[in-house]
């Protein structure tokens, strides 16, 4: 139970005590060892398989047709493991959250699956839906609209509880509320307060408890702190991470801030008008970039250094972002592109390791949706 004298605020950056004993045991070539020893992932959480979500454009009042479509998602896969963070980041626009709505089916998949522990939960609706809902959790963008003003928080973190009372009974739950209110670190005697009477960082952290309310095994992060002050970003991202090793917890983390999601991710995918462009490690996206549009989005990251600001190459890309609802034939990112050439009009690029990397033990071997792939010194998002 957390003391109600300290701060509501507090920075989540005290050390672990043991893991640093622990640490302090460990010869450094033991260490060395383990972090150069390939990770044995096991079978993915989550498979996203040729994920699609077109929005029909109508014509006409009395009687409608539909004239065309916004290909808001048009086919995106992906695989989620246990334990893991899969950051996805991408333009305005791009379909990010429209992924995320349609993992958490808010939204119905025009195409495509999206296979939870080898369950197609696309197909699926009422009870066996809610179950598989327990499970898949969702921290959304706005902490203070996704919070309910006329509920105390205490109803607001409650609330699943309701939905799914095997989780907790009713004689528990204050109880539980106010254990999730000390674990993301909010005094637990604010359990009667309404969201109106906290600051965005605070309110961020209620959503956050809401989310860990059924003990679920996959959150999903849609751009969880674009709304707060960068100071306040630290301490919700370090929140998160500790969450995660405590519970296990493996996220889907959305957002448009490269440097945050390089610090919280183990993988990123980048996309690019509905489609995946390139997906690796977090080494491979953002220091062995192989995807023009990967490159160019880096190149735009601001950089502290004076001197590597003047030595890097700054990669402008021409025109405008085409309209999802008319996407260019072949490659979508080929209008904008400085290789692009006829190939790219006439296939469609398959995200898959580039050619010339393959069979290569390199890190520029990995997924990559283009036709002339090749790596390109970018100076990254420390």
């Amino acid at each position: 139970m957390a003391d109600p004298t300290k701060s509501a605020e507090p920075t989540d950056a005290t050390p672990n005590v043991s893991e640093v004993e622990l640490a302090d045991t460990h010869s450094v070539e033991e260490e060395i060892a383990a972090l150069e020893a390939p990770v044995d992932r096991g079978e993915p959480i989550l498979q996203v398989r040729n994920l699609v979500k077109h929005f029909p454009l109508t014509q006409g009042i009395v009687i409608k047709r539909q004239i065309g479509a916004v290909k808001a998602v048009d086919g995106v896969s992906f695989d989620l493991y246990q334990g893991e963070t899969l950051g996805i980041v991408g333009e305005s626009g791009c379909g990010k959250s429209t992924v995320a709505k349609l993992l958490m089916s808010l939204e119905q998949a025009t195409a495509g699956e999206v296979f939870y522990k080898g369950q197609d939960i696309t197909r699926l609706s009422g009870r066996a839906l809610k179950a598989v809902r327990r499970n898949i959790q969702m921290i959304f963008q706005d902490p203070y609209t996704s919070l309910n003003p006329r509920m105390t928080v205490g109803d607001i973190i409650g609330e699943p509880f309701d939905i799914h009372p095997e989780v907790a009974p009713k004689g528990d739950r204050r109880g539980k509320v106010k254990e999730l209110l000390d674990v993301v670190g909010l005094n637990p005697e604010y359990i009667n307060r309404y969201p109106h009477q906290f600051s965005g960082g605070q309110r961020q952290r209620i959503g956050i408890a809401r989310g860990l309310a059924l003990n679920p095994e996959i959150i999903i992060c849609d751009e969880p702190v674009s709304a707060l002050d960068v100071s306040v970003q630290a301490q919700v991202i370090n929140l998160m991470a500790r969450l995660q090793d405590e519970f296990n917890l493996s996220y889907i983390f959305i957002a448009h801030d490269l440097s945050i999601v390089r610090h919280i991710s183990d993988r990123v995918g980048v996309m690019y008008l509905g489609k995946m462009a390139e997906i690796g490690t977090d080494e491979q996206i953002y220091e062995h970039p192989t995807h023009p549009y990967t490159q160019a989005l880096l190149s735009a990251v601001p950089v502290p250094d004076p001197e590597a600001r003047e030595r890097r190459e700054r990669i402008i890309l021409t025109g405008d972002v085409p309209s999802p609802a008319n996407p260019p034939s072949g490659c979508s990112f080929r209008t904008r592109c400085w290789k692009a050439q006829d190939k790219c009009a006439e296939q469609v690029p398959l995200l898959a390791v580039p050619e010339v990397f393959k069979g290569l033990d390199t890190p520029a071997a990995h997924d990559s949706a283009c036709h002339f792939a090749e790596q390109k010194d970018v100076v990254h998002a420390a």
